[in-house]
């Protein structure tokens, strides 16, 4: 095959099924959004940067999880405590990094 360039009848299909392609609006999203990461972006865990009200929100939800826990001793609490309770302390470590930044 040559390099030269495609013939005019083969450029119009290439046009055409480009702009086809171009139209199709769930490809593109499938494109976008279907791209394999190897790692986690990790900065954006580091740049997270919690409100007081998130922290105590989270601290209030943990709080009540660990009192129900110990008073009924079902396991779906005390997993949904054990979910909760390092993101947590993840929130307050990072509001105490912001804090201490100034």
């Amino acid at each position: 095959m040559t390099t030269g360039r495609l013939p005019d009848h083969e450029q119009r299909i290439l046009d055409e099924v480009e702009r086809a392609l171009r139209r199709d609006r769930r490809l593109d999203r499938r494109l976008r959004t279907g791209r394999l990461h190897r790692r986690p972006d990790l900065s954006r865990v580091t740049h997270y940067r919690p409100h007081v009200l998130t922290v105590g929100l989270l601290l209030g939800v943990s709080i009540a999880l660990l009192v129900t826990g110990i008073v009924t001793s079902r396991p779906a609490v005390i997993w949904t405590f054990a979910a909760v309770w390092p993101l947590t302390l993840f929130a307050v470590f990072r509001l105490v990094c912001r804090w201490t930044e100034r």
